[in-house]
């Protein structure tokens, strides 16, 4: 990955360009959860690919971890409110994605923890959509292979993820109480997507959904101060990656096949 600082704006980071040709993947799950730490990380990850599997027929379901209460520099904004904002800018890009339904677990913005209490959030997420595929960050990359750190909240709601596919969310034992007192039956996922790794798997073809993700992007505007600027580089990077596969733009992915 490789780290870059847009200007007013978050400090991103983006895969290298890819040199070996990785194959275009032509499945798409029917139905889909997005497992994520905050508001925006979705948009940065993945957002082409899950609006272009929404617009070929894919129902997609967005869960955030968090409300992005951290996210700001001045130590005297009120986090309560600043949760508020990221929740409205999320759910406005999720709205251009396409996403069925936002669900923010309201979890502590730099605090998050691959605990009893997140993983029963998730597996209840998991039993309600019941999702053929999950996507999430890759839970194995701590240091990237350029040096780039991942966030410790994105590392412990990938890792939350993957313990709640497997194996809590096919688990009848595994918080029973979501089955006695509310009938959320064990579910059995199929793939899991994994993104921002440094292990991809496969590319998806968003040339035609590019501009959604930017859009979406754009739609939390209380972190990126220097749309224009972002545009750019996301153009930049969705070219970069696709290069080696000749499509205009493209997203890639580590995929786990659990069927």
């Amino acid at each position: 990955m490789r780290a870059r600082t847009i200007p007013g704006a978050v400090r991103l980071f983006f895969p290298r360009p890819m040199t070996t040709p990785l194959p275009l993947h032509g499945e798409r799950p029917e139905r889909l959860l997005v497992i994520v730490a905050h508001p925006d990380d979705a948009e940065f990850a993945a957002a082409a690919t899950v609006a272009a599997w929404v617009d070929a027929g894919t129902e997609a379901h967005l869960v955030c971890c968090t409300s992005g209460d951290a996210g700001a520099d001045d130590a005297r904004t009120d986090p309560l409110a600043l949760a508020r904002l990221r929740e409205e800018e999320q759910r406005a890009a999720a709205a251009i994605v396409g996403y069925r339904s936002v669900t923010f677990l309201h979890q502590p913005d730099g605090a998050l923890a691959n605990d009893l209490i997140l993983r029963e959030q998730l597996v209840r997420a998991i039993r309600t959509v019941r999702p053929d595929a999950v996507m999430c960050g890759d839970p194995t990359v701590i240091l990237h292979d350029d040096g780039w750190i991942q966030h410790t909240d994105h590392r412990a709601a990938a890792i939350a993820a993957v313990d709640a596919v497997y194996p809590a969310a096919r688990n009848a034992l595994a918080f029973p109480s979501l089955v006695l007192h509310e009938g959320l039956e064990p579910h059995s996922v199929g793939r899991l997507y994994l993104f921002w790794s440094d292990r991809p798997s496969l590319l998806v073809d968003v040339s035609a959904t590019a501009d959604r993700k930017i859009a979406a992007l754009a739609a939390h505007a209380s972190q990126i101060r220097e749309p224009a600027e972002l545009a750019g580089r996301v153009r930049e990077w969705l070219t970069e990656t696709a290069a080696p596969a000749g499509v205009a733009a493209a997203e890639a992915f580590r995929l786990l096949d659990l069927r």
